[in-house]
């Protein structure tokens, strides 16, 4: 043995030998790039966004020619992630680039303590940067960029995490055990069995993807009456998608959708309850058996914002001859035992109603219900007028509705159609404002300035369709509307009600934006909303016009210069305001609606 090498030697030879001995149990991995597309360069291959909150956008970038662009909502924050394979035992540095008001980027998953950075605000692409170590045991992580809830949208690019690379994530496995639960008439419910390695799943309809969900069942909604679809479900991470499970057929049930009863095209009017006007007051009895859905007008709430909804008939010192309450309800049922339907109809041009608190909510469940019950009605019309509705600053997205005023009516509605089950009948009478209107402007806008109430109705409907018996919006008291020719069209006439029920029944691009599509809605669901009489509303439109329309929408005849997307010869029918205008008129309305050939 030579003591007498220098200390360098010794050292270099210390050294080496460690070398020989971590050669011989296996070379540590090199770091690397591990993100897979963190430029978004190849979409959002990779990455999965929750709620379908994620986009890829060409401007603005910071690298490239493509970014992330996500959208919270009021119960999502707009969370895209990917798993990536690591070593255990191990240091990695995760950074990215943002932009936008509080984004977060972070791991989790390390094994060790999971770690995000993030930025309060960002008006231009700004470096977010964090650092963490792995597990003794952890061979992958989830690493994750996300917003906060109801805030606007944030962009991210060139997102990375660099370190020792660990065995890649695998594309799962095809699911097996597809099953169909019981169908509706427009629904069908399906489950599966969980895949290893899934952080999704994709639904498809006849080779078209239709849904995408984190758990294993999912309900596709939608669906035409007695008629059979083919599902496959697909598995995915981000490594990719799996093969389609093996296909399962549903058929939903028959019949007119929700609220049965209804002949296949009805009439719809509203009957002056509660006050008198120049028309004059009808008694319940008087109302001829052409009408099959009468809407009481109107229950009203004691505040704007109480949520207290009250409903009287009309005084008689204000209506002489309006009849007792006992014969009033007696009416009432007598009408529903010849088959026709009886509502409450909330709102009007004067009850002004704003749900904007959960306790709001909820008494208007209670007090909606006890009108209800103690007239025996059939259901609900919504006629929310002025500024019952509107849109919160930064509420943008229509399927993740964040504003008080909406997301508590959806709720309350839901629960009213909970409470009285598949016979509710649930109605809608929108201005067109709070709906077509939606086609260029939604809510205060992406930049803020525009009426927070255009389209506000377009996420209740949206919520409810399922439960939504009709939909009658008001072709009258309305400026000039674009249609989905990008031309205006102004009321009164043939044009207008067929451009308007032309949206509705092929669905549209809320504000322009193809990524947030209204689908369209079933025919059965849609009748057209008209005054009765010239001295009703403004847009009256005389009968040969409305025949017109009606010739156009469901036999693609006598459309004039505006060309329809389909033929429908299954919508419902005709609404009004209102009976007691039509009884004034000599039932001129009605008697153009009883000699129409529908078939």
């Amino acid at each position: 043995m030579d003591c007498t090498r220098p200390l360098a030697v010794a050292v270099a030879a210390v050294l080496a030998a460690g070398a020989l001995v971590a050669t011989a149990g296996g070379a540590a991995a090199a770091d690397a790039e591990l993100a897979r597309n963190g430029g978004f360069e190849s979409g959002l291959d990779g990455w999965s966004c929750t709620a379908g909150s994620g986009a890829v956008v060409s401007l603005p970038v910071h690298g490239g020619t493509k970014a992330l662009q996500a959208t919270p909502a009021g119960s999502d924050n707009a969370k895209c992630s990917q798993t990536v394979g690591v070593q255990p035992n191990s240091s990695y540095t995760l950074s990215g680039w943002v932009r936008g008001s509080y984004v977060y980027l972070g791991a989790s998953g390390t094994g060790a303590t999971d770690v995000s950075t993030w930025t309060q605000s960002a008006p231009d692409w700004q470096k977010l940067t964090t650092t963490f170590r792995t597990g003794a045991g952890t061979t992958s992580v989830t690493i994750h960029i996300h917003g906060w809830y109801g805030t606007g949208a944030y962009q991210a690019d060139d997102l990375s995490l660099y370190g020792p690379g660990g065995t890649p994530v695998q594309v799962p496995a095809a699911p097996t055990g597809l099953a169909a639960g019981t169908p509706t008439s427009s629904t069908v419910p399906l489950s599966w069995s969980q895949v290893s390695g899934a952080t999704g799943y994709h639904v498809y309809r006849g080779g078209t993807k239709v849904l995408s969900v984190t758990g294993t069942s999912a309900t596709v909604t939608g669906l035409a009456p007695a008629t059979s679809h083919s599902f496959q479900v697909t598995a995915a991470n981000s490594a990719g998608e799996s093969p389609k499970s093996a296909a399962v057929t549903a058929t939903t049930s028959a019949g007119t959708g929700p609220g049965p009863g209804l002949p296949a095209h009805a009439l719809v009017g509203y009957l002056h309850a509660s006050f008198a006007n120049g028309s004059g007051y009808t008694r319940m009895a008087d109302v001829p058996d052409s009408w099959d859905v009468i809407n009481l007008a109107f229950g009203e709430p004691t505040s704007v914002t109480s949520g207290d909804i009250r409903f009287g008939l009309c005084p008689a010192a204000e209506c002489p001859n309006v009849e007792s309450a006992a014969d009033f309800k007696a009416a009432i049922r007598a009408k529903q035992a010849a088959g026709k339907k009886v509502l409450i109809s909330i709102g009007g041009q004067n009850g002004q109603v704003q749900l904007s608190t959960t306790a709001a909510r909820d008494t208007f469940v209670s007090s909606v219900s006890k009108i209800i019950d103690e007239y025996g009605l059939d259901g609900l019309d919504i006629d929310f007028e002025g500024h019952s509705l509107s849109l919160n600053t930064g509420d943008t997205d229509f399927r993740n509705p964040t504003s008080p005023v909406v997301v508590n009516l959806i709720s309350a509605l839901k629960t009213l159609k909970a409470r009285y089950g598949s016979d509710f009948v649930l109605t809608m009478a929108p201005e067109t404002f709070f709906v077509q209107l939606g086609y260029q402007y939604y809510g205060s806008g992406p930049f803020g300035g525009q009426d927070p109430r255009a389209g506000a109705y377009l996420p209740v409907i949206h919520a409810l369709r399922d439960d939504l018996t009709l939909l009658h919006v008001q072709h009258y008291n309305s400026g000039p509307i674009m249609g989905l020719d990008n031309q205006y069209h102004t009321m009164g006439n043939a044009d207008f009600h067929i451009s308007m029920t032309d949206m509705l029944l092929t669905g549209f691009p809320v504000a322009g934006n193809p990524e947030r599509f209204f689908p369209a809605l079933r025919p059965d669901q849609v009748a057209i909303g008209l005054p009765a009489t010239t001295t009703a509303g403004n847009g009256h439109t005389p009968p040969a016009e409305v025949t017109k329309a009606l010739d156009c929408l469901t036999r693609k005849t006598n459309c004039g210069s505006y060309q329809t997307h389909g033929t429908w010869p299954a919508l419902r029918g005709l609404m009004t305001w209102s009976i007691n205008w039509d009884r004034f008129g000599g039932w001129e309305f009605q008697r153009n609606f009883d000699a129409y050939p529908w078939s």
